[in-house]
């Protein structure tokens, strides 16, 4: 093993570990905003679907 290897090893380990923290972070974050979008138009949906029972309840029936 020559000297090289000492500090080139270490150093290819250390920048993988930055590109991997880098890129995982950016994962990350990505998904919970997706999570957040998500939950966000679930909580529209529901609300339109509460707004259209609402306001469906309120008609009068027409059985004859």
């Amino acid at each position: 093993m020559t000297a090289s290897h000492v500090i080139f090893i270490p150093a290819v380990l250390m920048v993988g570990m930055f590109l991997g923290f880098i890129l995982g972070a950016r994962a990350a974050r990505n998904q919970f905003d997706l999570q957040q979008k998500r939950e966000a138009e679930r909580e529209a949906a529901r609300a339109a679907r509460a707004a259209r029972r609402a306001a469906g309840s309120d008609k009068p029936s027409t059985s004859s």
